[in-house]
């Protein structure tokens, strides 16, 4: 019998109309959506459905907005009787996977996001940081190049991603330094990511700091699925060691490869990923080519997902 992991998407796949044609034909993706809007105070909704992009790529917007889409798409599966054994986000996604296991409640979840973005903006001044994907290397080389352009400041492993795709982090000269010597060593590509602050790395530490404050006043409850922490790609143990997880993950490298790994040596073979994009999806599969993935994104996803699923 398959087992399903759901898994959920980072910052960066947002787009203007995201969520818009699922809320329209499904009143539970709606309801999330109108949840949202009255726990923020501002209308999600239309910034997903009608943008405009320069407001939707400000990460105390892109964080919420991706989150209630992701939900919203989930909750028409979960309707159709779609129920993951296991699952696991991509940084910001991993407040989706706490969402749906039961551990916290949707409307804490925005609001704690939110704020997320806020402090991870604030962290480091605009200009001064940034991401760049390194394509081609293995892990163990960026870890080495990370170190010897950390001579002109901080660059560091933030996300890996899946064999041959590793996104580093840190100060824009230490980048600079960076992508010179990752090609010198043979990378296919180096590319810069457009965000706008260095995640993932220790120049988010403060950010972290500031978001315990709103993570320790916030109820977290039993896990009903299991979830998979970005800072171990272990199992989280019990609803009192999330905070903590969630505090060193802002500043700590999502091991998302890692992940994945884990959730296929425990029988995992049918991936969804749900929200925006399918990036998650490519990734699994540069993983492990054996598995099945699916995206539910939009209606045609949708309905192709349920068709592949025979629902």
């Amino acid at each position: 019998m398959s087992k399903i992991a759901i898994i959920f998407p980072g910052q960066g796949a947002q787009y203007p109309g995201m969520g818009k044609d699922l809320a329209e034909n499904f009143p539970e993706a709606m309801e999330v959506f109108d949840i949202a809007n009255e726990a923020l105070g501002y209308d999600i909704k239309k910034l997903c459905f009608e943008g405009p992009e320069d407001e939707l790529v400000k990460t105390e917007i892109t964080q919420p907005a991706i989150l209630t889409m992701s939900i919203a798409a989930y909750r028409i599966l979960e309707s159709r009787g779609v129920i993951p054994s296991v699952t696991a986000g991509l940084s910001l996604g991993e407040y989706c996977s706490l969402v749906i296991a039961g551990a916290l409640d949707f409307k804490d979840a925005v609001k704690l996001v939110s704020k997320r973005g806020k402090y991870m903006q604030e962290a480091v001044p605009q200009g001064q940081g940034g991401m760049a994907a390194v394509m081609g290397l293995d892990r163990s080389v960026v870890e080495e190049i990370c170190i010897e352009a950390s001579s002109v400041g901080v660059v560091e492993p933030a996300n890996i991603n899946c064999p041959g795709q590793i996104v580093i982090s840190g100060e824009l000269k230490a980048i600079e330094k960076a992508a010179e010597i990752a090609k010198e060593k043979g990378a296919k590509r180096v590319i810069s990511l457009a965000v706008s602050a260095p995640f993932h790395c220790s120049l988010l530490r403060p950010a972290g700091e500031k978001l315990s404050a709103d993570l320790r006043q916030t109820e977290f409850k039993k896990l009903n699925i299991p979830v998979i922490s970005n800072v171990t790609a272990e199992y989280i143990r019990d609803e009192f060691e999330i905070v903590d997880l969630l505090i060193r993950q802002v500043s700590n490298p999502v091991l998302w490869e890692d992940s994945v790994r884990l959730m296929i040596k425990d029988g995992v073979d049918i991936f969804i990923e749900v929200g925006p994009g399918k990036s998650l999806s490519g990734f699994v599969k540069k993983i492990d080519k054996s598995v099945s993935a699916f995206n539910v994104d939009n209606l045609d996803s949708l309905n192709n997902t349920l068709s592949e699923l025979n629902l």
